[in-house]
């Protein structure tokens, strides 16, 4: 029992410092970045419990997407976690703003006090989740950034290596 245990606990520490190294964290920047995605993970449930309390499509609809954009996120972050760094702010700020200004959004939509106030608070939220609607979605196109640029360029190569293999091909169909 003493040497499965041992053993178990030494290959799962050897697969630990391999993964870390071909990711190129160490152990205190990925224990970090665990935590903060676990804190992602709790905030998108809070944006996800909100669905069903908003009254208008529109709003339900602002939600949805604002939740997409940042699952979507979190989801890149968590299958390559280097990519945090990228979207640091996302993590610290956006991601939190989005679930206190739902949280409130929700607390006074739900009110029976409908008065002038309620309503312009109720119109500069939606306006502000919209915001940070577009806030994460310059965050989700700035972790996509380097797979984009590694796309063009793999792009570039296959259309380099065609266009040589097709002038060759032309050649030799020239010299014959």
């Amino acid at each position: 029992v003493i040497s499965y245990f041992l053993s178990n606990t030494i290959i799962k520490t050897i697969q630990r410092f391999r993964y870390l190294k071909r990711v190129g964290l160490n152990r205190s920047e990925y224990k970090h970045i665990q935590i903060q995605l676990d804190d992602a993970h709790s905030e998108l449930r809070n944006l996800n419990r909100y669905y069903t309390k908003v009254r208008s499509i529109s709003t339900f609809k602002q939600l949805l997407e604002l939740h997409r954009l940042a699952k979507r996120i979190v989801n890149i972050v968590n299958k390559n976690p280097k990519k945090f760094y990228q979207v640091e702010q996302f993590f610290y700020a956006h991601l939190h703003s989005a679930s206190e200004l739902t949280e409130k959004y929700v607390l006074l939509s739900s009110q029976p006090i409908k008065d002038t106030d309620v309503h312009l608070a109720l119109q500069e939220t939606r306006e502000t989740l919209e915001d940070l609607n577009n806030i994460m979605q310059e965050d989700l196109h700035s972790v996509l950034a380097t797979d984009i640029e590694e796309l063009k360029m793999e792009l570039d190569f296959a259309q380099l290596s065609t266009a040589q293999k097709q002038t060759s091909a032309t050649m030799r169909g020239e010299s014959k």
